[in-house]
């Protein structure tokens, strides 16, 4: 599935509502990955558009780097419910959170 160049250019723009968030500082990646797994399961059952996925920057990951930035970017890739994603605007979290668009249910 594409998702349309003028959808994607919105989601950049922060022209989609942010109905729910979800904050996964402080996780581990096998806590993030759970936490983020049913948080998307219930965004999707509650049939939200458009959540906000704050990752943080890696600012605490030492020489490894951003652990759950990358993981989370990965996960949101394979999973079903996803469309699309972008950073926040700086006002929203910048490149330390993720909007995330949501495919409807049928």
């Amino acid at each position: 599935d594409r998702v349309p160049a003028a959808v994607l250019k919105g989601l950049r723009r922060g022209r989609y509502a942010i109905e729910d968030e979800l904050d996964l500082h402080g996780l581990t990646a096998v806590q993030a990955r759970d936490v983020l797994r049913d948080f998307l399961a219930s965004a999707t059952a509650r049939r939200l558009s458009c959540v906000r996925i704050v990752h943080g920057k890696g600012r605490g990951s030492g020489p490894r780097g951003p652990v759950l930035k990358k993981s989370v970017n990965l996960w949101l890739r394979k999973h079903d419910a996803v469309l699309a994603f972008s950073s926040a605007r700086p006002a929203q979290g910048g490149t330390g959170a993720l909007c995330v668009l949501l495919r409807r249910s049928a």
